[in-house]
């Protein structure tokens, strides 16, 4: 049922979050690498931002994707959502993903006529459309796969040397056994 999986979905990311409180507070107090921390407050930022969509969305506007039980998938909907004084599309834990960016770069031209495949249909230039909690995520990931060996250097411990503390004198001339 699409219904229990969009809470088991939202219950999952709720732990996550909490998860993440915690290990946030971990990795400051043991005072890891400043990048690291970046990296992790990124993922954790984008698990927030992605758990509030979740949790509030569909009791707070008046559209969102609705789930179709006749056809096991979810339909769309044409406009922007608007804050709803009355009652949501849908109840709390129910709500779904909404930060997304578009920015078409080049939008309905016609590709030229001899580009192979496309040419003569309409293209849009940059015509992806991407959430900033998943890219905030996306990027913390990938930067920490990045730089791992900068992020979990094992410092070397200082090699000691041990004294021994006595009242002989010691000079040039003498040998200390």
């Amino acid at each position: 049922n699409s219904e229990w999986a969009k809470m088991a979905l939202t219950l999952f990311r709720l732990g996550a979050v909490i998860f993440g409180s915690w290990y946030l507070v971990k990795i400051i107090k043991e005072k890891y690498h400043t990048g690291f921390i970046i990296c992790a407050s990124l993922i954790f930022a984008g698990a927030l931002g992605n758990l509030i969509d979740s949790l509030f969305y569909g009791m707070l506007f008046d559209k969102g994707m609705i789930y179709d039980p006749a056809t096991d998938s979810y339909f769309g909907y044409n406009g922007l959502a608007k804050f709803s004084s009355a009652k949501g599309y849908g109840s709390f834990l129910h709500g779904h993903v909404v930060d997304m960016l578009y920015f078409p770069v080049i939008e309905n031209k016609m590709m030229p006529n001899w580009v192979p495949f496309y040419g003569g249909k309409p293209f849009t230039f940059f015509q992806a459309i991407f959430n900033i909690a998943d890219a905030s995520i996306s990027t913390g990931v990938i930067t920490i796969l990045l730089f791992q060996k900068r992020f979990f250097r094992h410092r070397k411990e200082e090699e000691t040397t041990h004294t021994i503390e006595t009242n002989t004198e010691v000079s040039d001339d003498t040998q200390v056994m």
